[in-house]
């Protein structure tokens, strides 16, 4: 902690030197309260994290290159970081929230991130990465817009809609964390939150009475542009609007190839634009859904998210059944079918001028691979402890990038495996030795028998290719090597591999 605190005469420096070449760039400034609050969204009164004051915390709104200031105070009984998810950290690793970068502000303590959201645009969001408090709250919407000299690839949508989905639990994350200290698992969430809110009482069997509902009014003929993002911590969410197509316009700071979808499964952690034109009659209102994949369906109905949609000349209440969303809630390929539709628009400027496709990233060299083989929850110890590779990652006690920068001896190893290790697994603060300017290529093993996320923090790859099996090296011949999306957050489902090139 010592070190963490003798670092702040060096981060004024730093942030001086990143404010002096940039100058000609906007400063944007954010104030930040990170305290407790008393809330209900499923009904029953729980400690939960909030922003200001409110639950979910407020969508932060900035243009490309804007120089971003959030100065946050810690009001929490415990340590904190915000990590700000698909943000991309050129040159100021510091900044990105995480415990391997950040020393954790301690409570009644505040800190100033400032970061350049240099040559990005699109939708994220941010979150506390400490503690598991992301079970709690303390997210919100972060939108990057192009620059007014930098056209989008559609016309100017009417409106512009954040909608945060994820599971919940009315246990906090403090009691959340403890069962899973214990090696034990968390069990069914007791709810889907959307925006915050519980489910609309569409059926009165599964949803009780006084649960209070997320309501998104538009226009009639009007055309928004929907952000959607799984802040959740374990539910992949099929999420969907009765009777209106999703065109999908943009993930996670790509523009996509622009198509329609009836519904799309949203994995933990991931974001998207949708183009939604409100085209229907207004004899009603209509359901926003986000309902649990690959669990039984029949068990989860209850935690089934629900808001609604209300048309500012609606003559009713929503009624009815909800829309369904896909035939099989254990259809892997359907889900994989869709991941693998979804493309980069190469056409499409991004937030410089020239087009993305200029960047032909199927032509590289790569200098690196990596085959990542995740596995169920291993004996190491005596505590159920996951693993990658056969290591489970230990946290140091000075983060990674300070311990770098100060050359701290014994803080950790660069020998993380190329391939999965043999033998028994082991504990390990072991990290990947990359090369610089280097082009690396990531295989995704997943041996478990859930689904997983993975999110590279700070920077975007390419996701070239998904695949039923284990991976081997003739499976490089399925890459899609020209078109293939380009995003910080992809899923990898049982026994599938994800082939993915980092750049």
């Amino acid at each position: 902690m010592a070190l963490c605190r003798g670092l702040s005469l060096l981060a004024i420096h730093i942030a001086l030197l990143a404010s002096l070449c940039s100058a000609a760039d906007l400063f944007v400034y954010f104030d930040f309260e990170v305290s407790y609050i008393t809330a209900s969204p499923l009904g029953v009164p729980q400690q939960v994290i909030a922003i200001n004051g409110k639950f979910p915390g407020p969508t932060i709104n900035v243009t490309t290159n804007n120089n971003v200031v959030v100065n946050v105070r810690n009001k929490l009984d415990e340590s904190l970081l915000i990590h700000w998810s698909g943000i991309q950290q050129r040159r100021s690793s510091w900044q990105d929230g995480l415990l391997g970068t950040n020393c954790p502000i301690p409570p009644k303590w505040n800190w100033t991130y400032q970061f350049q959201v240099k040559d990005q645009v699109g939708s994220f969001f941010y979150f506390p990465s400490l503690h598991f408090q992301r079970a709690s709250g303390g997210f919100g919407g972060f939108i990057i817009n192009n620059r007014a000299i930098i056209p989008i690839p559609f016309d100017t949508p009417d409106g512009d809609i954040t909608i945060l989905i994820g599971d919940w639990y009315t246990r906090n994350h403090t009691a959340l964390r403890k069962t899973l200290d214990a090696g034990k698992g968390l069990g069914m969430p007791d709810g889907v939150l959307i925006n915050g809110k519980g489910p609309y009482q569409y059926n009165t069997t599964l949803v009780p009475d006084g649960i209070d509902y997320e309501t998104i009014e538009v226009h009639p003929g009007k055309t928004y542009r929907i952000r959607v993002h799984n802040v959740g911590i374990s539910t992949s969410l099929n999420f969907r609007i009765q009777n209106h197509n999703l065109l999908l316009a943009e993930t996670e700071g790509s523009y996509t190839v622009q198509q329609n979808y009836t519904s799309l499964d949203i994995h933990v952690g991931q974001s998207y634009s949708f183009l939604v034109t409100m085209d229907q009659n207004a004899s009603t209102d209509y359901y926003i859904v986000a309902s649990a994949r690959f669990v039984n369906e029949s068990q989860w109905k209850r935690v089934t998210g629900v808001a609604i949609l209300h048309y500012t000349n609606s003559k009713g209440k929503a009624r009815g059944p909800l829309p369904e969303g896909p035939n099989d809630e254990f259809d892997k390929t359907f889900s994989m079918n869709q991941a693998r539709s979804i493309r980069w628009n190469v056409s499409a400027s991004g937030a410089r001028p020239n087009p993305q496709g200029s960047f032909r990233y199927g032509s590289i060299n790569v200098t690196e691979v990596y085959v990542l083989r995740n596995k169920p929850p291993e004996m190491i110890d005596g505590k159920r402890r996951a693993t990658l590779s056969g290591i489970s990652f230990v946290n140091p006690s000075t983060p990674i990038r300070l311990a770098d920068w100060f050359k701290v001896k014994g803080a950790y190893k660069l020998d993380f495996p190329t391939k999965p290790v043999t033998g028994p697994p082991r504990m390990e603060t072991s990290v990947i030795n990359g090369t610089y300017r280097g082009f690396m290529e990531v295989i995704l093993q997943n041996n478990d028998t859930k689904m997983h996320a993975y999110h590279m923090s700070g920077y975007a790859f390419f996701v070239v290719g998904m695949d039923y099996g284990e991976w081997t090296d003739n499976s490089r011949g399925t890459y899609n090597k020209w078109d293939g999306i380009a995003r910080t957050t992809t899923q990898a489902r049982r026994h599938l591999c994800g082939n993915r090139n980092y750049w």
